[in-house]
């Protein structure tokens, strides 16, 4: 299973539709928002929130996008030598807890950095929806990828690592 691309593997057009979904419980929402310190009532506290709009807590929204972020990177970015710049980040719709999260991405553009011919720069958006179909979140970003033979050139000493390792554990008994 491939985790991640190279430069030549992305095609400007390409849609990736990334698997499986994730469905955000109260207990995910909860850590986030004590982690990032995020105490926004319209998170936490579920009596508050019976007197607003949607009359209960919303995810938040940071926790969305990471989400959806953490879902294109087996297929856009486990190889990325760096996350560039995220534009446009628009939370479109409220989630809320025992929703499903989905996520697709679709590749807008390619094009070689000038300074080194070995590294691309991919220009992708990813749409995130629930199981109702609503769209709940997107955004742009610009990712720095290694081409194929830069990849396997960084990867060489990391797998002669890994090689020599496990040759070592095969000659030690348990």
């Amino acid at each position: 299973m491939q985790f991640g691309r190279c430069y030549e593997e992305f095609e400007v057009g390409a849609l990736y539709k990334h698997w499986p979904g994730r469905t955000i419980t109260e207990y995910d929402d909860t850590l986030f928002c004590m982690l990032t310190m995020n105490h926004n009532p319209l998170h936490i506290d579920a009596n508050y929130t019976e007197n607003t709009r949607f009359k209960q807590r919303l995810v938040a929204g940071p926790l969305i996008f990471s989400i959806a972020l953490g879902m294109s990177v087996a297929d856009v970015s486990g190889n990325a030598i760096a996350n560039l710049e995220f534009e446009n980040v628009k939370h479109l719709g409220p989630t809320f807890h025992g929703d499903t999260i989905y996520a697709e991405t679709s590749v807008l553009d390619k094009k070689l950095t000038n300074s080194n011919s070995d590294v691309g720069i991919v220009t992708v958006e990813t749409i995130a929806y629930n199981q109702r179909g609503e769209t709940i979140l997107s955004f742009k970003r610009r990712v720095m990828i290694p081409s194929k033979a830069y990849y396997e050139e960084q990867q060489r000493p990391w797998e002669e690592k890994m090689a020599e390792a496990r040759k070592r554990a095969a000659g030690t008994e348990l």
